[in-house]
């Protein structure tokens, strides 16, 4: 392998970071299931092929961390951060608003739909490339995206019209 563990995660981390976020929705639990995915691909990582892309490989062993049913949370209930309002400052009110929204809907998704949301608009991966991330058919890939998308635009935009 041309580029060492360290050094790819040096380069890297950050953006793991925010995919693993996306995933999870939640800072420390992104942190944690991070972790326990670069531990495992740590002891993997001499034995990748100079032909193979790290980027893939890593985030197949986040997704499988991410997808594994011991991560699933006993609790709904989430915590959420205290934030001040800047006094002066422009109002973020509706923007905080819709992105809470869109937060609250995506973690409504079942993980297998929200995994292929998530790798298509965030990732930017076609449907192969997500097929075998996630180890199941292009037509299954097409179909939980397309659920998952009718599910956040019924969210998002109910009948009425009305944004939430």
């Amino acid at each position: 392998m041309p580029v060492g563990f360290d050094d790819y995660v040096t380069a890297r981390g950050r953006a793991l970071l925010r995919f693993t976020y996306l995933l999870t929705g939640d800072h420390h639990l992104a942190e944690d299931v991070l972790q326990e995915a670069l531990a495992k691909v740590h002891g993997r990582w001499s034995r990748l092929r100079d032909d193979e892309d790290p980027n893939a490989y890593v985030r197949t062993a986040i997704l499988r961390q991410y997808l594994s049913w011991r991560r699933r949370r006993s609790s709904g209930e989430t915590p959420s951060e205290l934030t001040l309002d800047a006094p002066g400052g422009p109002d973020y009110a509706e923007a905080v608003a819709q992105r809470d929204a869109l937060w609250h809907a995506l973690s409504g998704l079942p993980r297998q739909q929200r995994a292929a949301v998530v790798l298509r608009f965030y990732e930017d991966l076609d449907d192969d490339e997500i097929s075998r991330l996630l180890h199941c058919s292009v037509a299954t890939v097409r179909s939980h995206i397309s659920r998952g998308l009718a599910r956040l635009r019924a969210e998002l935009h109910p009948v009425g019209g009305e944004v939430r």
